[in-house]
């Protein structure tokens, strides 16, 4: 795997064509369907209303002109060359660009971070940072109201998106169903179009529980028949009524249609800017490479023979650059659709844009010699009678595709936000079992369907809603456009006035056109501001109480002292089984576990403190995912237990992360006695004694899931960070867990021990005999039961707080809490297993 660039993935099988023209064919059913389908409604509203088509022809060409070098600016030149670059190991989207900006400049709001998660493998940075940070970079990081000013941003873009999700649902499949104007008279037309859209889409949003696995091999085919047929009409009416229409490829001709049109011209491009309505689904869907099973099956027997375990090693090589690089029998999940740089730039430039650029050159060149006929200008006039069925029915079938490609996106989209605590938690479902990334949200599938229905019902007509559309559009390329400019600097450290280049010439454009979106306001436009508006309050609502929550666990959680006070002299039983502690915290005792001691003064024999934490990763490999430290001494079998999640990552069922959860924790017992019992061959520096370890919380080690052959003698460097530390585990270096969010210097220190299997000494029989008495609890714990112990919490603005934070606090987050799913759905807890904690925040 090169972690360098972020491609998990054989060379030689990248660098194969045939591979790679694999690969283009199957991207044009997941990244292209949306932005095929474009032509069948772009100068149907572009001719709605603001302008007519003339004799003179300088409408329509200058229309033409407009489109061509739109396609070629912003979708093949932005996106397909610069942006796609921008990916985020392979993810794309307003929130894969905004964590990738966190990881290079400490602009993040979110909590519990630490600097282990700097150390997973994913956790890449396109360039060492220098030791002179940019100016952009130092002045972002000092003022705290541009973080917040950044993620408002980040929020109305993805808000956007979302508003796109049932926007463009309602105008493609209105668009293929009007051609029907052709088959029947136009009083059955108007009373049948609006029911057939419906129909369709009610199918479309009531399939989707089904997932796209099942009809996934249809997409690529259907989008590739549209745009071979769009090509060929193109074609022929290039051919047979027009063949000069090229020469309207000329920027001239813009200048002429401005010229003539003026002020009716600028509110006109509100409909040309429709041809790039798909063109962020080509950065949304950024390579996603898979990585072979590989088919290592090795282990390491255990040290000592008396710990009856195994020690998991991951080997450590290094590539030529110093990356870290693991070996393992570990298989990688692949996300929808394995796609390359190389394969979405052929796609894009040998394919669809030709075959978009004919399209419209083909209706341009019918519509100059027919200015008047019985129908609005729309795709089906230029379609030859003969063939029209046939086209309507691949056109119905392909706006049916590139529906679900954005349908799709929003569900991904809204299941990113919730694992960065940017949108009230809601369920999701993953409809395939062996395609990592398809899920499926109810409650936002319905949601969307009845938006979508009551859109097509109350606009009627494409052009209000392609008004609507156009203005989502241009907000959530103006929004890319400003984050891929951070990007160049902060990432990719490219002096700033290239980014400022950059961000000028793509911001005028796209400016342009979102102004001549804004002056469509009643005409449709207010719906996706107002959409925007709304689902950014809720979203900055819901992360701000959270924030505030976090700092009020920050302030009252217990000392560890509290802790190892505990016990029968005060009252405190303990009872067999297994307790869960979900915490946010990261260190230290939540203060929902002392209330829960104090009201019930018993807890379990074996207690853990559970942190499930999202990263700002896209995916955690399984093998770097839990981070296991002892709270205590070794005698009160209390432990922790960071888990973490990418914003892409499939969370586990209850069962299965249960089970993994003791066998890490098994892992970590083997590993912890076992350094012990190697503590006196440490020879270059000294390390703490046994037990002033065993009783700090800050110490944690990465357990990995893979094992590995190991050598019988071994030398490591020990780092303090990045973070992560394990000693045959994922990997082999040492770490002090960051105390909340404060960073920590670098320590390395060089270490040198043998392994021995004699090991008769009474000091290691001693240590083999206490490790199985803790190994043999902990799997009698396990039979005991398993307890999850949660907070169920209510919060409230303190004294003296604002009127907008009080409505915020009081009633807007209460109000989603109630009315969204709890904590214990989200982490997929059963009922008869939980323990609830009622908490009152006073924030």
């Amino acid at each position: 795997m090169d972690l360098e660039h972020g491609k998990c993935w054989d060379s030689s099988k990248k660098d194969s064509w045939k591979t790679i023209l694999i690969l283009a064919y199957q991207s044009l059913g997941v990244v292209y369907g949306d932005l095929g389908i474009s032509p069948l409604y772009v100068y149907k509203s572009t001719f709605a209303e603001d302008i007519q088509h003339s004799n003179t022809n300088e409408e329509i060409f200058g229309a033409l002109s407009f489109v061509f070098w739109t396609l070629t600016l912003v979708p093949l030149f932005k996106y397909v060359f610069i942006v796609l670059r921008a990916d985020d190991n392979g993810e794309g989207g307003t929130f894969a660009l905004y964590s990738s900006i966190c990881r290079h400049a400490k602009v993040s709001l979110l909590p519990n971070r630490q600097v282990a998660d700097e150390a997973l493998s994913t956790y890449k940075l396109e360039q060492p940072p220098e030791k002179n940070s940019s100016r952009v970079k130092m002045y972002l990081e000092k003022h705290k109201f541009l973080h917040t000013a950044l993620l408002i941003l980040v929020l109305l873009g993805t808000c956007m998106v979302i508003g796109d999700g049932l926007l463009t649902p309602a105008i493609s499949v209105f668009s293929a169903v009007s051609g029907l104007e052709f088959f029947m008279s136009k009083e059955h037309h108007q009373y049948a179009v609006i029911p057939i859209t419906c129909f369709i889409i009610v199918c479309l949003f009531a399939l989707q529980h089904y997932g796209t696995h099942r009809v996934g091999f249809l997409f690529a085919p259907v989008v590739l028949i549209w745009l071979l047929c769009i090509s060929a009409l193109g074609l022929y009416n290039i051919i047979h009524w027009n063949s000069h229409v090229y020469q309207a490829l000329s920027p001239y001709y813009m200048f002429k249609f401005l010229k003539k049109t003026r002020k009716r011209g600028w509110m006109s491009l509100g409909g040309i800017l429709l041809c790039i309505t798909g063109e962020f689904g080509i950065y949304a869907h950024t390579i996603n490479l898979s990585v072979k099973e590989l088919n290592t099956d090795t282990k390491l027997k255990s040290v000592h023979s008396s710990l009856f375990c195994y020690v998991n090693i991951i080997q450590r090589t290094r590539n030529d650059n110093g990356m870290l690089l693991y070996a393992g029998s570990e298989a990688m999940f692949a996300d929808l659709g394995h796609f390359s740089y190389a394969a979405i730039q052929i796609a894009f430039t040998f394919l669809v844009y030709p075959a978009l650029i004919l399209a419209y050159m083909g209706q341009a060149a019918y519509l100059s010699k027919h200015h008047e006929t019985n129908y609005q200008i729309s795709f089906f006039v230029s379609v030859p009678e003969s063939v029209r069925w046939p086209v309507l029915v691949i056109a119905i079938l392909a706006s049916i595709v590139g529906s679900q490609a954005i349908i799709s996106g929003t569900f991904s989209i809204i299941n990113q936000s919730q694992s960065l605590g940017c949108f009230p938690r809601v369920k999701v479902v993953h409809t395939s079992d062996k395609i990592h990334g398809q899920i499926y949200i109810p409650e936002i599938n319905w949601l969307l369907m009845i938006l979508c229905i009551a859109v097509t019902i109350g606009f009627r007509d494409t052009k209000h809603i392609g008004n609507a559309s156009g203005l989502a559009v241009m907000t959530v390329m103006l929004v890319t456009t400003c984050l891929t400019a951070l990007v160049i600097i902060l990432c990719w450290h490219k002096p700033p006035i290239l980014a400022l280049c950059f961000l000028l010439f793509f911001g005028s454009i796209e400016l342009l056109y979102f102004s001549a979106s804004l002056t469509k306001f009643r005409e449709g436009a207010w719906l996706p501001i107002l959409l925007a508006l709304f689902l950014t309050t809720i979203m900055f609502v819901w992360h701000y109480a959270t924030i505030k929550k976090y700092e009020f666990d920050l302030h009252n959680k217990v000392s560890l002292e509290w802790l190892l006070a505990l016990g029968p002299s005060l009252g405190i039983a303990r009872v067999p089984g297994i307790g869960l502690v979900f915490t946010d915290l990261t260190s230290g005792i939540p203060a929902n576990f002392s209330r829960f001691v104090t009201n019930l003064p018993a807890f379990h024999r074996t207690l853990v403190f559970v942190c499930v934490k999202s990263v700002p990763v896209p995916h955690v490999p399984p093998a770097e995912r839990y981070l296991v430290g002892r709270v205590g001494p070794a005698a009160h079998r209390s432990y922790r237990c960071i888990v973490r999640y990418g914003y892409r990552d499939v969370h586990q069922d209850v069962d299965s992360f249960e089970s993994e959860l003791v066998d890490r924790l098994a892992d970590f017992i083997c590993y912890d006695w076992y350094k012990t019992d190697r503590t006196n061959l440490y020879t270059d520096d000294a390390v703490t004694s046994r037990s002033n370890e065993s009783t700090s919380d800050g110490r944690l080690a990465v357990i990995g899931t893979v094992s590995l052959s190991g050598a019988p003698a071994y030398e490591i460097e020990e780092t303090l960070q990045p973070a992560s530390v394990s000693g045959g585990f994922t990997s082999v270096e040492s770490v002090t867990d960051v105390i909340e969010m404060e960073p920590v210097r670098a320590v390395q220190r060089r270490v040198r021990f043998a392994i021995d299997d004699q090991s008769d000494t009474d000091a290691q029989s001693e240590i083999n005999l206490q490790s199985q008495q803790e190994l043999e609890d902990l799997f009698a714990a396990q039979q005991a039961g398993t307890a999850f112990i949660l907070g169920h919490s209510h919060v409230r603005a303190k004294q003296g707080s604002s009127l907008l934070k009080r409505l915020a606090i009081n009633f807007g987050y209460n109000f989603l809490r109630r009315n969204c799913r709890g904590p214990d759905v989200a982490l997929k807890v059963p009922p008869v297993s939980l323990l609830e904690v009622g908490m009152v925040y006073v924030v």
